[in-house]
């Protein structure tokens, strides 16, 4: 299995993608869009922007958990990791994102 973007509906009616890669494992999670058109525009972004270290930014919860937000050249939050147990494993994660986001296959799972 290949790394894929799966675009879903939410329960309040927007769309949302998740990037997953080949073993199953969410690598990121997009923000909350209002319709299915802006969220493909966001795998979109994740495409273009998910190459290009300088697009990550490396945070940490407020219990210390690493985690990665990816940004769009705007400035503007695309998508963001899970929380991480290492500093290493969120390097991985954003390894994952830059070697998976501009091949992976787009799967909708959404009903609309």
């Amino acid at each position: 299995m290949a790394a894929k973007f799966e675009i879903k509906s939410a329960t309040n009616g927007k769309f949302y993608f998740n990037l997953v890669a080949a073993n199953g494992q969410i690598i990121l999670s997009s923000q909350m869009y209002e319709t299915k058109a802006s969220a493909e525009i966001g795998i979109d972004s994740v495409k273009t922007n998910g190459t290009n270290d300088e697009q990550f930014e490396r945070r940490k919860s407020t219990n210390g958990e690493p985690y990665f937000v990816l940004k769009a050249q705007n400035g503007l939050e695309i998508g963001k990791s899970q929380m991480y147990q290492s500093t290493d494993g969120l390097e991985n994660g954003i390894n994952s994102v830059k070697s998976n986001a501009a091949t992976a296959e787009i799967v909708d799972t959404t009903s609309a």
